[in-house]
C-alpha cells in the first residue's frame, strides 16, 4: 500500500460531487482486481474507540454487521474523501442490505480530529459512516494491529494546526461474525467492492 502526504482540510460541500464521481469511475473499462482475501491472513475485528459522537465502542458494538473499516484523517484532501464517498456508493447500492453494512472511518490523526470535528467530517457524506478515534496509544495499537503504517510530522509549535500526515491506503473488510475476508485497494471500482460486500451478506 502506498504511503500519501496530505496538508489540508477537504470542503465538505465536495461530499456530494464525490459521490457522483464514484459512480462515473465505477463505469470505466475494470483494471485488474486489487480484492484480496485475507481469511486467517488478518485478525478478527478488535478494538476500544471513542465514536464521532464521543461514545465509547467495541467490535462488539458491531456484530452481525459487515464492516468496512478505513484508516485516514478528516483535514485529507483527496484519498480519504474520495473512499468515504466509493464507500457511501456501495451502502447505496446494496439497497436495503445496506442496513447491514458499518463504514468505520478510524482516524490515525487524533490531535486534530476531535469527535466533534469527525461527526461533521463522516455526516458530509450520505451513508451510516461512523467515526472513530483515541488516543494515541490506542490508535497505534489498532493500526499495527491490521499493519497500517502512518506518520504524523509534529510542529515545533504544539498549537500549530497544519502539519503532514502519511498513512498506508486500504479498505479492510470483515464479515458478520467479525473475520476479516478482504483487504482492497481504495483505487478498486465501486462495483467490485458493491459485490464483494453483497457476497460476504
Amino acid at each position: 500500500m502506498q504511503v500519501q502526504q496530505r496538508r489540508q482540510r477537504f470542503p465538505r460541500v465536495l461530499a456530494t460531487g464525490l459521490l457522483a464521481l464514484a459512480a462515473l469511475f465505477s463505469t470505466q473499462p475494470k483494471a485488474e482486481s486489487t480484492l484480496h482475501p485475507v481469511r486467517g491472513f488478518l485478525p478478527d475485528l478488535r478494538f476500544e474507540l471513542t465514536t464521532s459522537e464521543n461514545k465509547q465502542v467495541t467490535q462488539d458494538d458491531f456484530k452481525g454487521k459487515v464492516v468496512l473499516m478505513f484508516f485516514g484523517y478528516a483535514s485529507c484532501p483527496d484519498i480519504c474523501p474520495t473512499t468515504m464517498a466509493q464507500l457511501s456508493e456501495v451502502v447505496h447500492r446494496l439497497g436495503d442490505d445496506g442496513e447491514q453494512v458499518s463504514v468505520l472511518f478510524v482516524s490515525v490523526d487524533p490531535h486534530r480530529d476531535t469527535p466533534e470535528v469527525l461527526d461533521a467530517y463522516v455526516k458530509a457524506f450520505d451513508t451510516n459512516a461512523i467515526g472513530l478515534t483515541g488516543n494515541e496509544r490506542t490508535i497505534a495499537s489498532v493500526a499495527r494491529r491490521y499493519r497500517v503504517a502512518y506518520q504524523i510530522t509534529k510542529p515545533e509549535n504544539p498549537d500549530e494546526k497544519h502539519y503532514d500526515v502519511a498513512h498506508s491506503r486500504g479498505i479492510y473488510i470483515f464479515d458478520a461474525e467479525g473475520k476479516a475476508r478482504i483487504l482492497a485497494s481504495d483505487s478498486e471500482s465501486v462495483d467490485r467492492l458493491t459485490d464483494a460486500v453483497r457476497d460476504i451478506l
